[in-house]
């Protein structure tokens, strides 16, 4: 969970702007019920008269009151009103000082007004300030009323005061809430943003290994529906897990200030919550933690049908490909249905507690009020607030349906991130000089095993390509070929011995550097979407339209993009899923070609040209770049008949080394593979 938080860290600032604008809107909300109170409490029961002390008064009443009060409550309340005729009225005073005489008359005028309507006050009542205050109040509304004040508009001005700072603190709620609306998601876009570009930009730096390691269909998770995930948590988070600890908090405070004394129902139902929310955690959380493998499957099989939906088409498996899909699907579906029926069951759990308080409120405050000991406003204020207090823990649950999973996503995520590639550039490596007096290319006592693999795929390879020169490797399948061209461009690095070019270890030369002296044309044509012209120009990019047809022409090419109606203008789908096999072959060759690197590495790259364009191509490639390196793994020895040098792998091992001829007499395993795919005469013309 804690790579889930650490994503915000960069936005710190931005998530404590959000937090005091929560903290300003839980305190305009929390205000609202105190509103609702006054209104009812004062504004309807007390006819808008809000202070104990009465604003006109009967001479007569003034006498009675004093029955109340002590010698030094007498000799004050006296020197607040003056006379004119037979109402006293009172003067002037601030809001302070009308709070202060609040306190002073509460008492006394509170048993004033009990004996004026013919009823006693109990111990409860004495002891609770609150109920006092209120008796007292209504004390004052009967005195102004008696000494004939128009308490209609005392009532309508309080009213309207109450009414107008209530739409007051809407307003600002209303600012506040789309404040934090639009930060909470602009950091919520931009933590999607920096951890695409961070993943990405890693994923981009691995080896073979890494690649292998996570597999392409977990990569292709991590970067979408993992930080999909991430991004949409962190955007509620900010907007309601923030939330919920202001709003809890001031939702307390103004339970407390409301001095209804009950208390222990909130306690009792934040009990309830808090055991239910760990029931289904407890529950729920191990299927979420397999949620995401599950996610990573459904889409490496989704990925691989995609792929080979010919061959399925062409063998007639598509009934056997839906139910594998299903299969993977159905898994998927199991977890996310129990996950979400367990997460979703505390909504209405939560709602039965949410109304259960309400009722109990009700009932207990009902005999308060019949006692004299509440207030209705008082009462309606304590649900409102104690709402406010379940309302921020269902918040809180509502997240826990999010925060598993994504805090899940955030671990596979950085787990990504955190990963070094096992290929980088050493502390002392340094760029190839620009012009590369010697580019030959020597292995010297490689072996190379794979990471978590007990034996070597390569062992002991010794031999060097030169300049100007064709170097073939052939093999019988899997024996290792691919893999040892690519230590060249330190796809992999080798596990003992050194492959050097130039004279340097490729481990000593920058990668950058490195790989653009390398032309590379790998065994599948890859091409991307774009134009044909856009795809050649992947080898150079500022290359002229006239090195562009040139290197078209020497891949043999140029036939068949000049009978396109754009010609090199011509669109290429993704993959290159509207050219052949060996167009895409052609392409790519063309793609090395034009970059005119020191090294070219055909890596079994003719296999899907006819025997006739193959000639051609490599009669091209000896005469317009002589003075390369080549390097061609091959399948078919007529490909490689001519080759200056014929490397013979057999079983990671060097089997043999020489020309077409010498190896014919030499090496067994060469002659077998020659003798297989030649006759008899076809050799002896060679």
């Amino acid at each position: 969970m804690k790579n889930l938080f650490r994503t915000l860290i960069p936005h710190k600032m931005t998530a404590l702007l959000v937090l005091l604008l929560m903290a300003g809107q839980a305190f305009c909300e929390m205000n609202l019920p105190m509103y609702t109170q006054n209104i009812i409490d004062i504004g309807i029961m007390n006819h808008g008269v809000e202070h104990v002390l009465p604003e006109a008064v009967t001479r007569q009443e003034m006498i009675n009151a004093e029955q109340y009060m002590s010698s030094e409550q007498k000799e004050e309340w006296e020197s607040l009103y003056a006379a004119s005729g037979e109402v006293m009225k009172r003067t002037d005073l601030s809001k302070d000082a009308l709070a202060e005489y609040d306190e002073l008359f509460t008492r006394p005028l509170a048993y004033r007004y009990a004996d004026k309507i013919g009823e006693s006050i109990d111990q409860d009542v004495t002891d609770n300030d609150h109920s006092l205050r209120a008796m007292a109040a209504a004390y004052a509304a009967g005195c102004d009323e008696d000494a004939g004040l128009d308490m209609l508009k005392i009532q309508n001005r309080y009213m309207w005061r109450c009414g107008g700072m209530m739409l007051l603190m809407s307003m600002i709620v209303l600012v506040f809430t789309t404040g934090i609306s639009f930060f909470a998601a602009r950091v919520g876009a931009s933590i999607g943003r920096d951890l695409r570009s961070r993943l990405f930009g890693n994923v981009m730096s691995f080896s073979s290994a890494e690649i292998n390691r996570f597999q392409t269909s977990s990569l292709i998770t991590r970067a979408t529906n993992d930080i999909q995930q991430v991004q949409m948590t962190t955007t509620m988070m900010l907007r309601m897990m923030l939330f919920a600890p202001c709003i809890c908090t001031w939702s307390i405070i103004k339970v407390w200030q409301t001095h209804a004394h009950m208390n222990f129902v909130i306690v009792t139902g934040v009990i309830a919550i808090l055991l239910m929310v760990l029931l289904l955690f407890v529950v729920a959380m191990p299927k979420f933690r397999i949620m995401q493998t599950l996610v990573d499957a459904l889409n490496a099989v989704s990925r691989e049908i995609l792929t080979g939906i010919q061959v399925i088409r062409a063998f007639g498996r598509e009934s056997t490909e839906e139910k594998r899909f299903d299969k993977a699907n159905s898994n998927l579906y199991r977890n996310q249905l129990f996950v979400n029926r367990t997460m979703i069951s505390m909504t209405p759990i939560l709602m039965i507690i949410m109304y259960g308080l309400s009722i109990w409120i009700t009932w207990v405050a009902a005999g308060r009020i019949d006692t004299g000991q509440l207030q209705v406003g008082t009462m309606t204020a304590f649900i409102a607030y104690s709402m406010e207090i379940v309302f921020s823990f269902l918040m809180i649950a509502s997240m826990a349906i999010f925060l598993p999973r994504a805090g899940i996503a955030a671990d596979r995520i950085f787990e990504v991130i955190n990963t070094e590639s096992s290929v980088r550039d050493l502390e002392n490596a340094a760029p190839l000089d620009a012009d590369l007096p010697d580019g030959t290319v020597r292995f010297e006592n490689v072996s190379f095993r794979y990471p978590d693999a007990e034996e070597n795929v390569l062992t002991d390879i010794s031999f060097e390509a030169k300049p100007g020169e064709t170097t073939a490797i052939i093999g019988s399948t899997g024996c290792g070929k691919t893999t040892l061209i690519s230590l060249i461009p330190r796809f992999f690095d080798v596990t003992s011995g050194r492959v050097t070019l130039g004279g340097r270890d490729v481990r000593d030369i920058t990668l950058s550097s490195l790989r653009d002296a390398i032309g590379y044309v790998p065994q599948k044509g890859i091409l991307f979407s774009g134009t044909i012209a856009e795809n050649i120009r992947w080898g150079k990019e500022d290359a002229t339209e006239e090195e562009i047809r040139l290197a078209a022409e020497i891949a043999q090419a140029a036939e068949f993009i000049e009978e396109k109606p754009d010609k090199y203008d011509s669109e290429v789908s993704q993959g290159g899923a509207n050219v052949s096999g060996g167009q895409k072959q052609r392409l790519a060759i063309a793609r090395a070609v034009i970059k005119q690197p020191p090294v070219m590495i055909f890596d079994d790259s003719f296999s899907a040209l006819d025997m006739k364009t193959d000639v051609a191509l490599r009669k091209a490639l000896a005469g317009r770049i002589s003075d390369t390196v080549r390097i061609i793994v091959a399948q078919r020895v007529g490909t490689i008949l001519n080759a200056e040098q014929i490397i013979v792998l057999d079983e990671g091992r060097i089997a043999g080394k020489g020309t077409h001829g010498e190896l014919m007499k030499t090496c067994s395993v060469y002659r077998e593979i020659a003798m297989s795919q030649l006759s008899e005469r076809e050799l002896e013309a060679v």
